[in-house]
Parts: C-alpha cells; sequence; structure tokens
C-alpha cells in the first residue's frame, strides 16, 4: 500500500511546520530575556527538586567566612523545614545535577556532616549529573538527611556555588 503523493506531501509539510514550531518554542524558553539559572537538582527515585544555590557571588569565588555563615543558615534552615526537599526511603536512587558551567569548574555532593560525610559523587569536572546512588547508604538516622553541593574550582579550591537539600526520610 503506498501513499499517494499529495498525502504525503501534506505530512511533510505538518512534521516542517511542527518543527518550526517546537524548535521556535525552544527558542523563546531559552531567549527569554533572563540570565540562565544556577540551579542545581536533586532527584530521588522519579521524583526531583531545583534549587537556586543558597551560597554564591554572581559567579566569583565566595569568601570563606561567607561559607561558614553560609552552612550556619543552612543548618537553622534545614531545623525550620525551609530546605527544599524531597521525600526518601531506603529503596530509593538519588542523583545530583548541577549547571553545566559549574560542572565544568568541579563539583562534588554528599550527605552527613564532618567526619560522618558520605559522598553521592566526588570531584567530577564536566560532568553535570552525579548517577543514582542508593538512598540506603546516604541517609542519616534522624528524620532529615541535609544533601550539600558544592562547585569548587578543581585547581584553586575555591568554592563558587554551594546547594542544600533536605530528603525527608520516611520509613520503607
Amino acid at each position: 500500500m503506498s501513499l499517494s503523493t499529495s498525502v504525503t506531501a501534506g505530512l511533510a509539510a505538518a512534521a516542517v511546520v511542527g518543527a518550526g514550531l517546537v524548535g521556535f518554542g525552544v527558542y523563546q524558553a531559552v531567549d527569554n530575556g533572563k540570565p540562565p539559572t544556577n540551579e542545581a537538582t536533586l532527584v530521588v527515585g522519579t521524583s526531583s527538586v531545583r534549587a537556586e544555590p543558597t551560597c554564591y557571588n554572581g559567579g566569583k569565588a565566595i569568601a570563606e567566612a561567607d561559607l561558614a555563615k553560609c552552612a550556619q543558615q543552612a543548618a537553622k534552615d534545614s531545623g525550620d523545614n525551609k530546605l527544599t526537599s524531597l521525600d526518601v526511603r531506603a529503596s530509593d536512587r538519588v542523583g545530583v545535577g548541577v549547571p553545566k558551567d559549574l560542572a565544568d569548574k568541579g563539583w562534588y555532593a554528599f550527605t552527613g556532616q564532618g567526619q560522618n560525610r558520605t559522598p553521592i559523587i566526588a570531584g567530577a569536572t564536566g560532568v553535570t549529573y552525579s548517577g543514582s546512588v542508593s538512598a540506603a547508604g546516604l541517609m542519616t538516622s534522624d528524620e532529615k538527611t541535609m544533601v550539600t553541593v558544592a562547585a569548587v574550582d578543581k585547581d584553586t579550591n575555591e568554592y563558587y556555588a554551594v546547594w542544600f537539600f533536605n530528603m525527608n526520610n520516611q520509613k520503607s
């Protein structure tokens, strides 16, 4: 069975118009006069959330004193349930994504604090997504597990952005 020339031409025209509309929509979404965001993404299972960095200095390195203040504020925000969060179960997979320009500098993500850090991704450069790791190894015994994501220049060890998320630990 063959299609007539006019039906084939009509389908081709519809495909061209559709592709043009999709291309225009993508152009509009990308070039809407706003600068690109520096949002990081936390993925838990099939859900995801995005957040602006808690610590950011307009693309310049962040001073050590400002990093300390930022971490203190994040701890307070975590206790006040003000951090962007997702529910997590031990059976879930967890991943993190960062913007390309910051990924090119270098970045890492972990749960826990101090000596009890568990890496999600460590020392990645150029990679924008951590891949998925088991939540069971990331979750703390607390009600919440804080996730820290940091864009850090691999050569200078300067911080350029830090994001904080909470994973709300759920019983399986």
